[in-house]
């Protein structure tokens, strides 16, 4: 019982801590986002690099980069479903399956980090704008990497199994070939 509890306490202060800091720095940087510019008001350090990359105070009510524009509740539900299946799910991740373990620790801190707003706010502060891409925020980046690392991982994981599967099968062929040629 108590390797099992130690288990659990050292898997969730892993997804705790790295969710936490995603939180927090997506927390801190909507806030001085919030403080400091009114809704749709823009900043950019250089006047050149505006086309290209500022700071926007965007209201946004549905999902990342702005998609399904009032459907906030259904995204507070969805968030929540999905950070409770993230902490239920997250102990029997196997810990050598890192890069699933890291997406689930951004996807967790993303989904809070935006239902925090939804629920304090009624609607998420975006404010990364980079070219003409939809305005996004820290929690917005953090799972869409974490689905970019989960995809990746799985991609790489499926190839390793591929190839040692291939590898089995070449090893049992040529098994059986020695094998005929000794009973010749």
């Amino acid at each position: 019982m108590e390797i099992f509890l130690k288990r659990y306490l050292r898997d969730y202060t892993v997804l705790f801590m790295v969710s936490g800091l995603i939180i927090g720095l997506d927390q801190l940087t909507k806030s001085i986002v919030r403080s400091n510019l009114p809704i749709e008001g823009v900043w950019s350090p250089w006047h050149w690099l505006t086309p290209y990359a500022r700071i926007v105070h965007w209201k946004n009510t549905g999902a990342a980069f702005g998609m399904l524009q009032n459907f906030g509740d259904v995204f507070t539900v969805l968030a929540i479903l999905v950070s409770i299946a993230i902490i239920y799910y997250f102990p029997q991740v196997p810990r050598k399956d890192w890069p699933l373990r890291v997406a689930m620790c951004m996807q967790l801190g993303g989904a809070i980090g935006n239902l925090v707003d939804r629920l304090s706010q009624g609607y998420v502060t975006d404010f990364i704008s980079i070219g003409t891409f939809p305005v996004f925020n820290v929690a917005d980046a953090s799972i869409s990497v974490g689905t970019a690392i989960l995809i990746l991982g799985m991609w790489f994981v499926e190839r390793a199994q591929k190839k040692s599967g291939d590898e089995r099968t070449q090893g049992v062929a040529s098994t059986s070939i020695s094998e005929e040629a000794q009973g010749e």
